[in-house]
């Protein structure tokens, strides 16, 4: 019960500052104006709190709890209110568009973090954290590479400076571009970084967006497993060079299995074997959506924008070219696929 109950007041602060979001986002469509959703304004309200009270040992846990936790099983939730083929469908131009952006991230991304004078650790977690899943790539990464605090310090504060510019952005250059719900739902979740910057990206563009942008981040965050094998082998082939003799490096399975993303699948596969009701489906969706805009919120109370910008010229400059060339990448592969500016899935 003591376990439960220390998750109580930061879940609280960030659930107030959930609800006043959407309030204001209300008045916001009232006024006829939709420019940030309500995850955007959660977020942005969080770290104005940050920025006068930070976390302390009451509100620490719950806010972690919340924005880790959360807003996976908001994501899981989510997965009732869509049929497993529009997600199939989704995954399938998703993974031609990843394959571009990867190759940006991991081509590209090495050659410039050797020009600005990056260790190899640093600018691959930068890279991964801008090509897979933001923290998550660079949390599952870091062990496997040997990296220190510093270098995943820098990787998750490149990642998410850039991301936190995206929210707002995004939604912005989306209507600029005429993009559809499809099109700009597969740039976002293909293009921003962590799981809770895409969501409140492709919300803040509308429902439908972001519902597309969620399934692409999914079918893109199973490219950690792939990731992590990768860097294991590259980490045990420096070893070798170095002490020219045999080298382990433990990779844990179950740690890097985005489990969130079965129960995603398994409710999508109720769904559509009509097993949960629609009207089920559609409370489940608001829900989720209102648990999603809490777990932003909490985010935002965990993040201090003075340390981020504190955080390393070349780092920030690194995340920033990556990050850059794979937006223009995706949106180009859309153009190509005939997805951008007014196509559907």
């Amino acid at each position: 019960m003591k376990k439960i109950l220390k998750f109580i007041p930061g879940m609280a602060l960030a659930l107030i500052i959930a609800a006043v979001a959407k309030l204001l986002e209300h008045f916001e469509e009232a006024a006829g104006i939709h420019i940030i959703g309500a995850s955007v304004i959660a977020l942005f309200i969080g770290m104005i709190v940050n920025s006068f009270f930070k976390p302390n040992d009451v509100t620490s846990p719950g806010i972690k709890f919340t924005s880790k936790k959360i807003l996976k099983f908001a994501i899981i939730l989510l997965g009732a209110s869509l049929n497993i083929t529009t997600v199939l469908t989704v995954g399938k131009f998703s993974l031609v568009v990843m394959v571009f952006t990867l190759a940006t991230c991991f081509g590209l991304g090495a050659v410039i973090g050797k020009l600005l004078g990056l260790n190899w650790k640093t600018s691959s977690l930068i890279n991964a954290g801008t090509g897979i899943c933001g923290g998550s790539a660079i949390a599952a990464i870091a062990p496997v590479i040997e990296a220190t605090d510093m270098d995943i310090a820098y990787g998750m504060s490149a990642t998410f400076l850039f991301d936190t510019i995206m929210v707002v952005v995004f939604p912005i250059l989306g209507r600029f571009l005429g993009l559809s719900d499809a099109a700009f739902g597969l740039w976002a979740g293909t293009a921003v970084n962590d799981t809770s910057s895409v969501v409140a990206t492709g919300y803040a563009f509308s429902e439908a967006a972001g519902d597309f942008a969620t399934m692409v981040k999914l079918t893109r965050t199973l490219s950690i497993i792939p990731a992590v094998l990768v860097f294991a082998a590259i980490s045990i082939h420096l070893k070798k060079k170095e002490q020219s003799g045999d080298a382990k490096v433990k990779v844990n399975i179950k740690k890097i299995i985005p489990w969130f993303i079965l129960g995603f699948l398994a409710m999508s596969v109720l769904t559509s074997l009509g097993l949960i009701p629609s009207t089920v489906a559609s409370v489940l969706k608001s829900i989720s959506k209102f648990l999603m805009v809490a777990a932003l919120a909490a985010i935002g109370l965990n993040t201090d924008f003075k340390t981020l910008c504190k955080s390393g010229a070349k780092p920030m400059l690194h995340g920033f070219i990556v990050s850059l060339l794979v937006v223009v990448v995706a949106i180009g592969v859309e153009y190509m696929l005939g997805v951008a500016p007014a196509g559907t899935i």
